[in-house]
């Protein structure tokens, strides 16, 4: 039986948590750093940031509700929003809580300083080890050292607030209270942002509290909201009794607020709390950020060792035991303040990305997501949240950004060559867009076929065109414009050398030109449709096909498909540059003595089907009274979501068509092969292009491939431009589907 976590945190050690995790180096070092880029509103800063945090405060209560397991954000951005990016949040969260943890020892250590004579980092690396000892103990041993340190910490900041509220009355260090303008707001707001990270922290231990749906709510929220008001409150008496000059530059500015305010003792109360409240947030920064990578252990995105349980203790011991190396290293190494920095800019991007998780959660389709607690005024809390956030990352400057992208990069490479052969499965996000993206396509498609009526088909030819195989071009022309009330035009395309006068060829007529007249005529009275025809010559045929149907305005340009000549890879094909130049559809025919037709199998590209390709299909298959099969391809290991989704997919194209469909799911690795397979008793096929020049250059078409491997009659559909979703979207469609 495998080992759990023990639930034995109440709710006064998750508040004693959040709180301990947000009061630290956010007060007691940034606010003098942010008050020379905000002047006196700097108090407004922080109560700006406190909102700008409860979105992803309120989406972290809901979500912990619904799964109360241990990995906090990684657990509900990776299933929310997929593999990549719970590995890319577990990554990042797990560094940047490390690296506030070591920014908070150190920025402890001046305040220690002032009444003692001690070296800051071999100080702030005793403390660490220390607090990675108890940590190992046990959460519950943990629970208790934290509310004795909070308890303790703010009762000396309540003296620090009473004692300094009354002088500020008189203070005359508020003048020019929005000098800086709004960038100066922002900018220090972005910047003390991270005194506020910690208020979710607790999630990441869901799994050790007791009664987790109504103590997670609670806890987080009531400690956000009283930690909200006591920043204020506390700025509001360091920017008031202090001089600004004195205030910016102090590396223990509330000391310097209490030396103003208070008597001996309260500034003694104030050191112990700054003191205390450091270590609370180191301490809760080990407890929080070693379940990142045991959660992430868990779920194969990182070496199984570390889920392992401690026998005695029955904590995570090397995920534990890792996240204490990490800041031991960070404070004798790494200039911790800067990195500390890329940590806020980093905890925006998370914050952002769990109220996206929120927005998947509740738009996919996810049976077991049941909250007990649920964010309110859904979505637009979720919605100013990502804004907010983000808008704040632009006035936080280029250092933090790049090193966010290190990070994100890491951890995109993490997971490439390590994680993704571990896991198969997908976040809720991924369903969201991929049901967008098919209703996308059946509106789409359904919008293709309410406006078809009069649809004008081209049939290009040329001198060396059999009258078979004319025949059988023009008769797939038939079916579609008169199935859409339209009309068939026949061309004859004869290119001459650039040598000979046009004027002088033109008016002359072989008796191959008359034959190909009255046999065209004669195919206008067979298929009972409107056969227009003539004939065109020029020195370059396929400029000329280009056109003449965008003169006469035609809907589909109809070719017959060619074997590509031995230069084709390197120059390219007639056939090719009128499927990239033409502004209509082009359809590709390659004719097999094609007889009655019975059934018209349709294969996609790995994507959604081309409206075109359902529609051309509808008409053949309308005309001829047979039935459409719609085959689409998945991957082996394609989750039960993804296959739901296809299936509602292709039942909502089928009822748009106008004749019996089946609908097949072909499971391979390798479509191309088994699409060979699945088509063998179709009659024709109807198939993509698949690609452009440079990849049909490099691997060749599996498209291509797949026509030359049928015996059927092929038709490959080329949508114009015009008609094509854009390439982030045809992107996104081949990932999603």
């Amino acid at each position: 039986m495998p080992k759990e976590l023990e639930r034995d945190l109440g709710l006064p050690a998750v508040i004693a948590i959040s709180v301990g995790a947000m009061i630290g180096s956010g007060i007691f070092i940034l606010p003098g750093i942010a008050l020379k880029t905000a002047g006196p509103a700097v108090i407004l800063a922080y109560l700006v940031a406190g909102i700008l945090v409860l979105p992803a405060a309120l989406s972290k209560a809901e979500m912990a509700t619904a799964m109360p397991e241990a990995g906090g954000t990684y657990i509900y951005i990776e299933r929310g929003m997929g593999p990549l990016l719970g590995t890319i949040a577990g990554v990042g969260t797990w560094f940047s809580l490390a690296f506030k943890g070591a920014l908070a020892l150190v920025g402890g250590v001046p305040y220690l300083l002032y009444l003692f004579d001690l070296p800051v980092k071999p100080v702030a690396l005793v403390l660490a080890a220390l607090l990675v000892a108890v940590n190992l103990v046990g959460a519950k041993q943990t629970g208790r050292l934290q509310i004795g340190i909070v308890v303790v910490m703010l009762a000396a900041m309540v003296w620090f607030v009473a004692g300094g509220l009354p002088p500020v009355a008189d203070s005359t260090y508020y003048g020019g209270f929005f000098a800086e303008g709004a960038t100066g707001l922002l900018a220090a707001t972005g910047l003390v942002f991270v005194s506020y990270a910690g208020v979710t922290k607790v999630a990441s231990v869901a799994e050790e509290i007791e009664n987790p749906d109504r103590n997670i709510p609670l806890g987080i929220l009531a400690s956000l909201g009283f930690t909200t008001v006591l920043y204020v409150l506390i700025v509001v008496v360091m920017v008031g009794v202090t001089d600004p000059s004195q205030l910016s530059d102090s590396p223990v500015p509330m000391i310097d607020a209490a030396e103003a305010t208070l008597d001996l003792p309260g500034v003694v109360a104030v050191i112990l709390a700054a003191v205390l409240a450091l270590i609370s947030t180191a301490n809760a920064g080990i407890l929080s950020s070693s379940r990142y990578p045991f959660a992430m252990a868990r779920d194969k995105l990182a070496p199984p060792s570390l889920t392992e349980i401690h026998e005695k203790w029955g904590t995570p011991s090397k995920a534990i035991t890792l996240t204490g190396a990490v800041m031991l290293v960070l404070i004798a190494f790494v200039p911790v303040e800067e990195i500390a920095k890329l940590a806020s800019a980093f905890q925006i991007v998370v914050f952002a990305l769990v109220n996206g998780a929120v927005v998947a959660f509740r738009e996919g389709d996810v049976g077991e997501y049941d909250p007990s607690f649920e964010s309110p005024l859904y979505p637009w809390t979720q919605i100013a949240g990502i804004l907010g956030g983000l808008a704040l990352i632009g006035f936080m400057g280029t250092i933090p950004l790049v090193g966010a992208v290190v990070i994100t990069v890491g951890s995109m490479l993490w997971y490439y060559y390590y994680a993704r052969e571990n896991v198969a499965r997908e976040g809720a996000a991924t369903d969201v867009v991929r049901r967008a993206i098919g209703q996308g396509a059946v509106e789409r498609t359904k919008s293709t076929f309410e406006k078809i009526d009069g649809y004008e088909v081209l049939v290009a030819i040329d001198e060396d065109t059999s009258e078979a195989r004319e025949r059988s071009l023009v008769r797939i022309a038939a079916d579609i414009a008169r199935e859409n009330d339209g009309s068939v035009t026949v061309v004859q395309f004869d290119e001459v050398p650039d040598q000979a006068p046009l004027e002088q060829v033109s008016g002359t007529q072989s008796a191959a030109d008359e034959a190909f007249e009255r046999y065209t005529a004669d195919l206008s009275e067979e298929f009972e449709v409107p056969i227009h025809y003539g004939e065109i010559v020029s020195h370059d045929a396929k400029r000329a096909i280009v056109n003449f149907a965008a003169d006469e305005n035609a809907d589909i340009l109809l070719l017959e498909r060619e074997d590509d000549p031995l230069y084709a890879s390197v120059f390219g094909t007639n056939v090719e540059w009128i499927t990239r130049k033409a502004d209509c559809d082009v359809l590709l025919i390659e004719e097999r003595d094609l007889g009655d037709i019975h059934s018209i199998t349709v294969v996609t590209d790995r994507g959604p089907f081309d409206p075109q390709k359902i529609t051309v299909a509808n008409a053949l298959a309308t005309e001829t009274g047979s039935r459409i099969d719609l085959l689409y391809p998945v991957d082996g290991d394609a989750t039960g979501a993804q296959r739901e989704t296809l299936d509602e997919y292709l039942a909502e194209l089928e009822a748009l068509c106008s004749v019996p469909v089946y609908r097949s799911v072909v499971e391979s690795d390798e479509p191309a092969r088994e699409f060979v397979d699945a088509t063998d008793p179709a009659d024709v096929l109807i198939i993509g292009t698949d690609g452009g020049r440079i990849r049909s250059n490099l691997f060749g078409r599996p498209a291509d491939r797949i026509v030359d491997s049928v015996d059927c009659t092929a038709i490959q559909i080329q949508p114009a431009d015009s008609e094509r979703p854009g390439l982030l979207r045809r992107v996104v469609e081949r990932i999603v589907f």
